[in-house]
């Protein structure tokens, strides 16, 4: 199984059918569910993504990756939006999400202005190649993360 290049290349063959249906590409993920594998494409757009979205880029991607047939493996397909709460894995959903509130879990607890932990929330301020920048609520200085410490990242859920 080569999870890379099954990402990279499904993305490389939604972009022109996704913006054929005036959606975009937010990620593209292939991985174990249990004993069965699961392609999942999740696709965005101002205002947001409808069912109808949906259905139409799954039933026209599924031609083509039934014509293309480069996925050894037997799996699910799925369309979908990436959801209020999406995870952060690309620079790009960074970028996006500079000035939003974040919520991130590490693989290692680190002090702040609260004490210390695994869980952090606030405000993303800046990232690179090697650090993510928050300033979280009533801290007095930004909070500088490793980027390698960073188990999952993900924009918080406001109303």
């Amino acid at each position: 199984m080569n999870k890379a290049y099954y990402e990279r290349h499904t993305e490389e063959l939604t972009a022109p059918i996704a913006a054929a249906f005036g959606v975009r590409i937010y990620d593209v993920d292939f991985s174990k569910e249990g004993s069965d594998y699961a392609l999942c494409v999740f696709i965005d757009k101002d205002g947001g993504v409808t069912i109808e979205d949906c259905e139409n880029v799954s039933r026209a991607l599924s031609d083509v990756l039934d014509a293309e047939d480069y996925i050894a493996e037997s799996y699910t397909l799925y369309v979908s939006s990436p959801g209020l709460t999406r995870k952060l894995t690309k620079d790009r959903h960074f970028e996006q999400s500079i000035g939003s509130e974040v919520e991130i879990r590490l693989f290692r607890p680190v002090k702040t202005a609260g004490g210390s932990g695994k869980e952090l929330s606030g405000i993303l301020v800046s990232f690179d190649a090697s650090e993510v920048t928050i300033r979280e609520e009533g801290a007095e200085e930004d909070l500088v993360l490793e980027r390698k410490n960073v188990a999952a990242c993900r924009l918080a859920f406001t109303d």
